[in-house]
């Protein structure tokens, strides 16, 4: 089972409010606004928490 699309059609990125793409072979959401933010799926549930997300390098 996958992250329904209603959900992802509601969902934002909780830190820049940027929009997001679901990969669901990674199993991640990434935002595509400013901070480019990738945040992890478990158990096909989005794990929209700043402190999980994985940042890009700088």
């Amino acid at each position: 089972m996958a992250v329904s699309q209603e959900l992802l059609d509601i969902l934002i990125c909780p830190n820049c409010h940027g929009a997001i793409v679901y990969d669901e072979a990674a199993q991640t959401i990434t935002c595509q606004g400013t901070c480019k933010y990738v945040y992890p799926v478990r158990d096909d549930i989005p794990i929209m928490l700043i402190d999980e997300a994985e940042k890009p390098a700088s």
